[in-house]
């Protein structure tokens, strides 16, 4: 690694706490994210520790951070690739390609949302890229959170909204639904192209308004 791409590094962790740092991970990746879908590609990333995996394929992997230049780019390439994307709480890259242990079937959804909930589950937060829909869908916990519609115009300037309604899950504020409910209707729309699910109205409306004035 270079020192011009350690000093990006550590300048987007640099005196941060670790909640601050995963909210910054969770802003690259949605964006990235967003980008695939408009594409109309599918794909998943997980972030967090401890995630059950294997191999779909024997491959060399660069540890790189997803602060480091030119990682969105090669991110991109390797999203859509079979198989999730994994990277840890700090936005180091673990592993890609890989293929989620242990997961269920999940009726009228195919394998990779199946993954998604798994895979979310101790914490972690899967980001889903649906290629059918062009929507993003975020899961935590085992649960899911919001959906995100990539068509929606400026809904990228958002991100950092919705990356901080991800944290206010974790701390209780936005309370989550079982993941048997993938219904849009069910959730909560405060502003166009992106859905909550589980949370009060008030709560969650309190934290768009927030976001907005930053």
């Amino acid at each position: 690694m270079s020192k011009s791409k350690n000093k990006t590094e550590k300048k987007s962790s640099k005196g941060k706490k670790p909640e601050e740092v995963v909210k910054k991970v969770e802003d690259v990746i949605l964006k990235i994210a967003i980008e695939i879908a408009k594409h109309g590609e599918g794909a998943l990333f997980v972030i967090g520790e401890k995630v059950p995996y294997s191999h779909l394929l024997k491959h060399r992997i660069k540890r790189i951070s997803v602060f480091e230049t030119g990682s969105e780019k090669l991110l991109k390439g390797l999203a859509v690739i079979d198989g999730a994307i994994i990277i840890d709480p700090k936005g180091t890259l673990i592993d890609y390609g890989v293929l989620i242990k242990k997961t269920s079937p999940f009726l009228g959804f195919g394998t990779r949302h199946a993954a998604a909930i798994t895979a979310s589950k101790n914490g972690n937060i899967s980001i889903l890229v649906s290629e059918e829909e062009r929507k993003v869908k975020v899961f935590k916990n085992g649960k899911y959170i919001l959906q995100i519609d990539a068509l929606q115009k400026n809904v990228v300037k958002r991100i950092s909204t919705i990356s901080q309604l991800l944290e206010s899950a974790g701390a209780g504020v936005i309370g989550t639904v079982g993941a048997a409910t993938l219904v849009p209707a069910l959730g909560i729309t405060l502003i166009p192209g992106i859905i909550v699910f589980g949370g009060s109205y008030y709560a969650i409306r309190a934290l768009f308004d927030t976001g907005g004035k930053k």
